[in-house]
């Protein structure tokens, strides 16, 4: 007799999903620096390295290492890889295969699929890397409770990954989630495109690292000789800049007015950036990754200003959210459509 509740025929079981013997990898390139990682076959890390480049004036160099990365991983391991995924830090034409992007010079006219799987022997899969961060957040982050919801990486640039109705969204092209390179009202800064006023231009790493050394003119006080000695402040809340090369013990923390005034004024202008975002799509979340996200102030920030320049009813509805992920969304979302390609 069945158990009262269960229903005809045989009582139900829970599955649980195990890995086989087969492993996959992943290739995080950043701007100044590559991630590499091997992961089992449902995308679990179980090895990585971390090298800091510049990915756009050396990207030849950083191919070559990224594959060397793979390639000691792989020795360690002793197994054969099943899928191969890497990030990259531009916009790849998906129908031709060329980076046509003229931001990053040292990718443009590059077809990095055919680059990367000459280096590796096997073929490669290659998305944008904001996209693999908004895919690592929707399995296993902070998008996992969302179907429609907006990753955005701030970093030394700004990128996009976009999530639709539980899907990743690349656009027509692949060419979707530029939103780094729209345009702010009232700002005039030069943009590395070319252009004034570009969200990216306003908010990004390299621009906060110069306001904050403004901001504190003498180095704040520190815990090692070491960190004295750069002369310049890093912002905290658990996670360096990028290009800092010091341990995360070695960071002194800047939670003084100046700092959390520059940052939740970041926030603020991202928040409006990101509003007609909100107003076109209605997302229900905006995550916010990158070097930037793991900051209460830089949120708090991005959501008043969603709220302020966002129609009342979506204001209402979309959360401001830090990545979960924090700065591995982008290989653990390159490890995780690994494995998913490894099951094709």
């Amino acid at each position: 007799m069945n158990e009262p509740g269960s229903g005809p025929g045989r009582p139900g079981a829970t599955l649980t999903a195990v890995a086989t013997g087969e492993l996959v990898a992943a290739i995080d390139f950043g701007s100044t620096h590559i991630n590499v990682a091997i992961g089992d076959a449902l995308g679990r890390l179980v090895a990585q390295e971390h090298v800091e480049i510049d990915t756009h004036a050396l990207t030849e160099e950083a191919m070559d290492a990224a594959a060397q990365g793979i390639a000691s991983l792989k020795s360690g391991c002793g197994e054969q890889l099943a899928a191969i995924v890497a990030g990259i830090p531009v916009h790849l034409n998906r129908r031709s295969g060329i980076v046509d992007s003229t931001i990053q010079s040292g990718w443009l006219g590059r077809v990095p699929q055919s680059e990367l799987s000459r280096r590796l022997g096997q073929s490669v899969h290659i998305e944008n890397d904001a996209v693999l961060g908004a895919y690592g957040e929707l399995i296993v982050g902070a998008g996992r409770a969302h179907r429609d919801f907006c990753y955005v990486k701030v970093a030394h640039g700004i990128g996009a990954g976009l999530v639709v109705g539980g899907r990743l969204y690349r656009g027509g092209l692949g060419l979707g989630g530029q939103v780094g390179h729209s345009r702010v009202p009232g700002r005039s800064e030069l943009c590395r495109c070319g252009r004034r006023g570009c969200l990216e231009a306003a908010v990004c790493v390299p621009v906060i690292q110069a306001q904050l050394a403004v901001a504190h003119a003498s180095p704040p006080a520190t815990r090692t000789e070491e960190v004295g000695r750069l002369g310049r402040p890093v912002w905290s809340t658990g996670r360096p800049l990028a290009g800092q090369w010091i341990s995360a013990d070695e960071i002194p923390v800047l939670d003084d007015a100046a700092s959390k005034h520059i940052l939740a004024a970041a926030g603020s202008t991202l928040g409006e950036g990101l509003a007609p975002v909100c107003n076109l799509l209605n997302p229900t979340a905006l995550i916010l990754g990158g070097d930037l996200g793991g900051s209460a102030d830089f949120i708090a920030g991005t959501a008043a200003a969603v709220e302020r320049y966002s129609q009342p009813g979506i204001a209402a509805t979309v959360e401001v959210l830090s990545a979960e992920l924090g700065e591995l969304a982008e290989l653990t979302g390159g490890l995780r459509l690994a494995g998913r390609l490894a099951l094709k």
